[in-house]
């Protein structure tokens, strides 16, 4: 029985002359366009700063960097190689080591090092914060110059603190490679929510889903009827788009493609759902747009995708709670440039699970068939 209904909605989807043209042609034109056309202000990043000199000199420079807005300070760790565990655990952006001897080196009139090491897999942020880090402290070896003049009198040199900046999973801190995956994770929001969103409804309007519903098909089989061809939709997206980031961008996963296909399934599964619940619900085509316009602009702006949610108000991060569109970026990111396993993934994928589960229940509990 499924056999024939998904014959009856490939040939339903191939009819349409443009629709199957606008799946291709949508996928290349985001990829040709989107990575060259985003830009960010970064605020909150979260830094750890590893001290060990413990001087008043350098007592001063972490206050002065706490008392930054664009950072939060988030732990002091003991260790350099603990504030690189907590970048790899996603509790710290940057971290900053104060090596040992720094008072004395400056006020010897010698050259201070200090070591900023910051995760590039948000390149932009990566950068920005290292950049917002070097300033602040070239600021402050200013007002050491001049409340300490004596010290350049007695050396003849100039102290200065030199900053060494260190790109964590980006060294080259390439906004591209941040930005890609998740522009996947958008095209699969688009593509698998608006046309299961307009799928149910169109046969309302036109009045085949009466002759559906006085047939013996289970309720079951006709949503899984619906949703598999937005499924091989997806995947067939995807596939391009993971060709096109390969061939024009040079951006190629540090994981495994299975790990980003089985993401992607589930993912899939929830916004096909998701698309579907919306199209039992709508009257007419116009409504069902509507209304699922509405839940993908706030599922696309509160993901992650320009803004990193940690720049967001505290009450909008809880919202981005609900979103399932974030937790497949942040897999898809992980993926691509940490090379992320299943263990790592644990969470992200479970919740998917669940969002998928909820939605595709919710789909054929809300269908009202009429036998």
């Amino acid at each position: 029985m499924i056999k024939f209904l998904l014959e009856k909605e490939f040939k339903q989807l191939l009819r349409n002359s443009f629709l199957p043209r606008l799946i291709l042609i949508f996928p290349c034109m985001i990829m040709l366009l989107m990575p060259w056309a985003v830009s960010l202000e970064i605020k909150n990043i979260q830094l750890n700063i590893v001290d060990n000199d413990h001087s008043v000199i350098s007592q001063r420079l972490v206050n002065k960097i706490a008392a930054s807005t664009y950072f939060r300070l988030q732990e002091v760790p003991a260790s350099y190689q603990e504030g690189l565990n907590n970048i790899e655990s996603g509790t710290a952006d940057v971290v900053m080591e104060i090596p040992r001897h720094l008072e004395r080196n400056w006020m010897n009139g010698e050259e201070a090092h200090v070591l900023i090491a910051a995760n590039a897999v948000n390149g932009m942020k990566g950068g920005l914060g290292s950049s917002y880090l070097a300033s602040i402290i070239n600021d402050y070896a200013e007002d050491l110059r001049s409340e300490h003049p004596e010290v350049i009198a007695v050396s003849g040199a100039i102290p200065s603190i030199r900053v060494d900046t260190l790109g964590l999973f980006n060294p080259n801190l390439n906004y591209k490679l941040y930005m890609i995956p998740a522009l996947m994770g958008m095209l699969l929001t688009l593509i698998c929510g608006f046309l299961p969103a307009l799928n149910v409804v169109s046969e309302k309007e036109v009045g085949t889903i009466e002759q559906i519903n006085v047939t013996p098909v289970p309720k079951f089989t006709f949503i899984v009827a619906k949703l598999l061809p937005y499924w091989i939709i997806g995947f067939l997206v995807l596939t391009v788009c993971l060709m096109l980031a390969w061939l024009l961008y040079g951006v190629f996963p540090v994981g495994h493609f299975i790990i980003i296909y089985c993401a992607a399934i589930l993912f899939v599964l929830v916004m096909s759902g998701f698309g579907l619940v919306i199209s039992n619900y709508s009257a007419t085509m116009q409504q069902s747009m509507f209304v699922m316009f509405f839940f993908l602009l706030i599922l696309m702006l509160m993901s992650g995708l320009f803004t990193p949610i940690s720049s967001m108000p505290e009450w909008a991060q809880v919202i981005t709670i609900f979103n399932p569109l974030k937790y497949f970026m942040v897999a898809m990111r992980m993926v691509y440039l940490k090379g992320s396993s299943f263990i790592e993934l644990l969470p992200q994928l479970g919740v998917l699970l669940l969002f998928a589960t909820i939605f595709n229940t919710w789909a054929v509990l809300s269908y009202r068939k009429n036998r």
